[in-house]
Formats: structure tokens, C-alpha cells, sequence
């Protein structure tokens, strides 16, 4: 198995992407690694070249790129000769931590899409109180989304969620104001409809407050209300730990405190870090594409790549083209 990694892209590159490549390599005997990016920079943290090749390119795509120009004129950068990799079947799967927008226009023009899928989804693995994590879907690839693509991402999420993440016959709800049948805008209650004759547990709406109580397994919503969310989710934690660690500093008695609790606070810290559940998955597309956190650190790195080699693994992708195949011959008999 093959893996193909934009070796240049997010905030810690090369160095954290390598550093995760090599953990990855020592923990699974199966796969192989491609590096893309500057030769040079990547052999200085490089101590392991076991099952790890090199590609190399000076060219990048950074954050300020406007994405789909970016993937057009550069031809060499180092995400899309990542995506090159998979398109002509030199990777099964590819991963960057670099420009979000980049890697889902190289995902479209260079890998292409699934079979049968309308819009790929953005869908990373958020944590839950409980520690099981659920998959949110869409969270930015498509900021308008129609009934048929929500059903399409329930049944994309719900097949990631059991093959990938070993959660049988997985939940799926749909994110709403309210948990009623009836409630939401016409999108929502639409989607409602046909994602009750869906090939997936579904369960009904859940509201945005309940998500990290585990209210479902997988979660859809269209790209413009699941950004929001995330965004939420992920501001929401940061300022909270914050306001801990300045209310623990605040005097002699509360740092003895803290001295008491540290090792708690680090599980409970950990056990939000989406650095746990790999990265978000790209999930419409013909091969596996992974976007990992922009900051991600080389812990992130390798679950992103097992992450990456269990969807290859379980057949992922072949799962989603045959599911939809079956779902629209089914239509088309109505």
C-alpha cells in the first residue's frame, strides 16, 4: 500500500510531516510512503528512509494562494504532484496539512470524483464527551448543498463510520434547530424526507448543542452551517482551556491546586485534541485524500495516515460506488 504525502504543506512542515511519516512507517509493516517537497529540507529531519521515497519539488501552494488558480499554473507544487500520485495509480491514498481549497480543487481536477457523486464532503472526526468521536459532514466543501447531496453524505459518512472507525450499523442525524420532524428550513426538512428512505440508520434531527454529548454518529449538514459548527467546536475549546490555565495562574492557591489536578487536565486536554481521530476526510472522490490540520504536529501526521491506509484498507471508496449504484437503480425502478 502506497501513501502519497504533500511533505510541505501546513505549519510545522517539513519537519512534523516527516517526523509523522517515519512513526507511521515503524507502526505499520505494510505501507509505503511518498515525500513531496524541497529534497534537501526533508533528508534534514529524515533519520528513518525505510519504505520512504522522495519526490522532489521547490514549488508549493501556501495559505494566501487563491486554491483553484494555484492548482492550475502550478503544475509542480508539491500538493499537486501529491495528487498526480494517485490519479496515475502510484498511491492509493494521499494526505496534505496544507491550503484546504487547494487540496479539494486538486482532489476534483487531478484525482476526480467518485462514480455517482454529485459534491465531495469535508468530513473531519470530532471528539465527543465519551471519547467516541462522530464524523461531521459537510464542513466547507460545498456551502450549498441540495436534499440529495445530504442523503449522499449520510451514506458516504455512514459507510466511513463503520468500515474505518468500527462502529456498527452507525447513527446518522441531521443537524437542525430543533428535534422535531417538522422543524427547519426547507432544505432540512426536505433532506428529512428522503434520508428516512436512505440505506442508513437514520435517527432524525439532532441540535448543534448536543453534538459532543454524542447525539449521532455521523452528522450531516450542508458545508455553510458545517464550517460554523466546526469553527464553534473548535474556538469553543481553545477559549476554554484558556480561561482554565489563566484561572489556575491566578494566585498561589489555585496554582497549588493545579499542581494537584496537571496530569487530569493533560487527559482531559487530550481526550478534545482532534489529533486523535487523523484528519478530515475528502470523501466523493475516486481515491482516498486526506486533509489534516493546518497545525498539525507529527502524532496528527501518523493518525492521518492510518487514518488514510484503513480507508484504502476497508475499500472505502469502492463501498461509496457501489452503495450510490445501487441507490440510483433503485430510483431509476421507481
Amino acid at each position: 500500500m502506497k501513501i502519497a504525502i504533500d511533505a510541505m504543506g501546513g505549519d510545522h512542515a517539513p519537519k512534523e510531516v516527516v517526523l509523522g511519516a517515519m512513526d507511521a512507517i515503524s507502526q505499520f509493516k505494510d505501507i509505503e510512503i511518498t515525500l513531496i517537497g524541497d529534497e534537501e529540507q526533508i533528508r534534514s529531519y529524515l533519520t528513518n528512509g525505510d519504505r520512504i521515497s522522495i519526490i522532489h519539488t521547490n514549488e508549493r501552494i501556501t495559505a494566501e494562494d487563491e486554491p483553484v488558480r494555484a492548482v492550475r499554473r502550478k503544475k509542480d507544487a508539491s500538493l499537486v504532484l501529491m495528487a498526480k500520485e494517485v490519479k496515475e495509480k502510484r498511491a492509493d491514498a494521499c494526505i496534505s496539512a496544507g491550503n484546504t481549497g487547494a487540496l479539494m480543487s486538486a482532489g476534483l481536477f487531478v484525482v476526480g470524483r467518485t462514480p455517482g457523486i454529485d459534491r465531495p464532503a469535508l468530513s473531519p472526526t470530532l471528539p465527543t464527551i465519551d471519547g467516541k468521536g462522530f464524523l461531521l459532514l459537510d464542513v466547507g466543501a460545498n456551502v450549498d448543498a441540495n436534499p440529495h447531496h445530504l442523503v449522499q453524505y449520510a451514506v458516504m459518512g455512514s459507510i466511513y463510520t463503520e468500515k474505518v472507525r468500527s462502529i456498527s450499523n452507525p447513527t446518522v442525524g441531521l443537524l437542525n434547530i430543533g428535534t422535531e420532524d417538522t422543524k427547519g428550513n426547507q432544505l432540512a426538512k426536505k433532506a428529512f424526507i428522503q434520508l428516512n428512505n436512505a440505506p442508513i440508520n437514520f435517527i432524525g434531527n439532532v441540535e448543534s448543542r448536543d453534538l459532543l454529548n454524542g447525539a449521532a454518529d455521523v452528522v450531516v449538514t450542508d458545508g455553510f452551517s458545517g464550517n460554523i459548527t466546526l469553527k464553534t467546536i473548535e474556538g469553543t475549546a481553545m477559549n476554554v482551556f484558556s480561561l482554565l490555565k489563566q484561572t489556575f495562574m491566578s494566585s498561589l492557591k489555585t496554582k497549588l491546586a493545579a499542581s494537584f489536578i496537571k496530569s487530569d487536565l493533560v487527559k482531559l486536554k487530550n481526550q478534545l485534541d482532534y489529533s486523535e481521530y487523523g484528519g478530515a476526510g475528502l470523501f466523493g472522490l475516486a481515491a482516498p485524500v486526506i486533509k489534516a490540520h493546518g497545525s498539525s504536529k507529527r502524532r496528527a501526521i501518523q493518525n492521518a495516515i492510518k487514518q488514510a491506509r484503513h480507508m484504502v484498507e476497508y475499500k472505502v471508496t469502492e463501498t461509496i460506488t457501489s452503495t450510490i449504484a445501487t441507490m440510483d437503480a433503485k430510483e431509476e425502478d421507481k
